[in-house]
C-alpha cells in the first residue's frame, strides 16, 4: 500500500503558480532525478517511499553516520537539495510524485537521531515512521495536501521528527 497520489503533469495554471521561481520551472534534470529518487529507488514498481526509506536506514548503518556531526549535516544539505530536486520533480511528474523519495530518507536519518545505533530501534523507527507516513498525522497531512518540494520534503520531516519523539519516550520511560 503506497501512500503517494498518482496524478498527471500539472496544468498551465498551476504552472503559473510556480512561476515565481525559474528555478522551479525548470524540467527536473539527471543530478534532480538521481537525489530525488534516491539513486533510483524511487523507481521501484512496489511502494517506492517504503524502499526509500530502507535506503535511508542502510545509509544510516554506514559506520560513524550516526554521529552529529556527520547525520545533522546530511540532513540539512540533502533537505534543501531535495526540496529543490521535488519541486522540480513535481513540476515534470505531477502533485508529489512516488518517485520521489529524498524525503523518506531525509526523515528516516531524523527518526534516528540522537538515538543508540542499535537493530531493534532501527526496525522500530523504520516501523514507525511508515505507519505515520500512511496515516499523516497533523501538519503532515496538511503539508500532503499542497504544492511544491517544501511541502515535499515537509510531511515527511513531521513524521521523522514523531517518530524519533516516541522512540525517545520510548528509552526514557521503557527501562
Amino acid at each position: 500500500m503506497e501512500e503517494r497520489n498518482q496524478s498527471e503533469p500539472p496544468s498551465g495554471s498551476d504552472a503559473e503558480l510556480k512561476a515565481g521561481s525559474a528555478n522551479v520551472l525548470r524540467p527536473a534534470n539527471f543530478i534532480d532525478k538521481l537525489i530525488s529518487t534516491g539513486l533510483g529507488t524511487g523507481l521501484s514498481p512496489v511502494a517506492p517511499g517504503t524502499v526509500g526509506s530502507l535506503l535511508g536506514l542502510i545509509i544510516y548503518f554506514a559506520p560513524g553516520f550516526e554521529r552529529a556531526y556527520f547525520i545533522i549535516p546530511a540532513i540539512l544539505v540533502f533537505f534543501v537539495w531535495g526540496t529543490s530536486a521535488a519541486s522540480r520533480m513535481e513540476v515534470s511528474y505531477g502533485h508529489d510524485p512516488s518517485r520521489v523519495v529524498i524525503d523518506e530518507i531525509v526523515a528516516m536519518w531524523i527518526s534516528l537521531l540522537f538515538l543508540p545505533k542499535r537493530l531493534l530501534l532501527a526496525v522500530m523507527a523504520f516501523l514507525i515512521f511508515r505507519i505515520l507516513d500512511v496515516f499523516k498525522p497533523f501538519p503532515a497531512g496538511y503539508f500532503d495536501r499542497h504544492n511544491g518540494g517544501l511541502s515535499i520534503m515537509m510531511d515527511d520531516l513531521v513524521c521523522g521528527v514523531y517518530t524519533n519523539i516516541l522512540l525517545q519516550l520510548y528509552l526514557y520511560f521503557g527501562r
